[in-house]
């Protein structure tokens, strides 16, 4: 499973770090999340500037893309050439979005009137786009789920894993996140998040 982690300038450290490296305990299954960007370099809202490891057209090929959120999202969602080149296909890809990444997603129409997630800073914005935003951190329709608020790009993580492995390759690789002391109940926190959003497949592979 190659996944793209769109990471724009001005974005949200938690968003795309979190994500990646739960993500990437996955790595002996073949697995890998990147660091996927429109420019080589990219600064982050709070100063600190990473090397993108790959280009923005690596999510049209990826198996899994995930949109994390930043300061620039609404600059972004107003560039119809930087739209252009995300070519994103829910019927082979699994795609989540944080927060104002929402917003992404619904300006390249894979929201629709379905109901998403959103952070509260962003949530009117999502809204103005014609999007139903519900007060919830996560939600999946099928290949597409949407998360709010920065911490929840752990339940994108877990989803993506128990859709792309199995639900026990979810709850041991958010076992291994999880603060000591905590771990079985931060688990069953998680998995009863995203367990309503499973297939019934997924769910009989635990």
């Amino acid at each position: 499973m190659q996944i793209a982690v769109l990471t724009f300038d001005g974005f949200n450290e938690l968003d795309s770090f979190v994500a990646a490296a739960i993500l990437n305990r996955m790595k002996a299954q073949g697995w890998a999340a990147h660091i996927t960007s429109p420019t080589a370099e990219v600064t982050s809202m709070n100063g600190v500037t990473v090397r993108r490891q790959k280009p923005l057209e690596f999510a049209a090929e990826a198996d899994a893309v995930l949109i994390g959120s930043g300061i620039k999202t609404r600059e972004i969602a107003a560039d119809a050439e930087m739209l252009s080149r995300l070519k994103l296909d829910p019927g082979r890809q699994l795609i989540g979005a944080q927060c104002s990444g929402t917003l992404l997603l619904a300006k390249l129409g894979l929201v629709g009137t379905l109901p998403a997630c959103t952070d509260l800073t962003s949530k009117l914005w999502v809204i103005e786009a014609g999007v139903d935003v519900i007060d919830a951190p996560f939600v999946a329709h099928g290949n597409v789920a949407t998360a709010g608020g920065c911490m929840a790009s752990q339940y994108l993580a877990m989803w993506m894993i128990a859709r792309g492995g199995s639900l026990r390759d979810a709850e041991e690789a958010m076992h291994y996140v999880a603060p000591v002391g905590e771990k079985e109940g931060y688990v069953a926190h998680a998995l009863g998040v995203v367990r309503p959003f499973l297939p019934a497949i997924a769910q009989m592979a635990a």
